[in-house]
Formats: C-alpha cells, sequence, structure tokens
C-alpha cells in the first residue's frame, strides 16, 4: 500500500463541509496517491463513499475510531 500522502482533518464539520473539503484536496494530490480523512459527522459515513464511488476514486479502508470515522482514499488514476 502507497504511504498516505496527506492528511484531511474534517473533525467538527457537518454535512456538506466534509465532503466539500474533501472535493478540493483531491485536487492536490496527484493520481495513484492516498489521502486519509478523518471526520466526526456520521453522514460521511454516507456521503464519502458515495463521493469516491461516483468520481471514480478508490475506498482503500472505511472505519470507526470511538467517535471519529477514518476513510483512507486513493485517488483515481487517468483514464
Amino acid at each position: 500500500m502507497t504511504k498516505v500522502r496527506d492528511i484531511l482533518d474534517a473533525r467538527g464539520l457537518l454535512c456538506p463541509e466534509p465532503v466539500m473539503l474533501l472535493h478540493n484536496k483531491v485536487r492536490d494530490i496527484a493520481a495513484g496517491e492516498i489521502l486519509q480523512v478523518l471526520a466526526t459527522d456520521p453522514s460521511t459515513t454516507r456521503d464519502i463513499p458515495r463521493f469516491c464511488e461516483f468520481l471514480g476514486h478508490d475506498l482503500v479502508a472505511q472505519e470507526q475510531v470511538g467517535q471519529e470515522y477514518h476513510y483512507t482514499i486513493r485517488k483515481r488514476m487517468p483514464d
């Protein structure tokens, strides 16, 4: 597995802010790089997987740690 390139700390933010920030952050990393997202909003358990599926990014891992939600996302490779 590739090393995490960057971390997006969206803890304390509510929908739709985590996904909006994720959308911007994904633009800042190269294809194939890994981004870790930390969130506290339970709606991210629905929104972030849908975001990845819709845009073709790979949701490598998703887990709940206490009251936090952690996501590991690999940016999609160009077509």
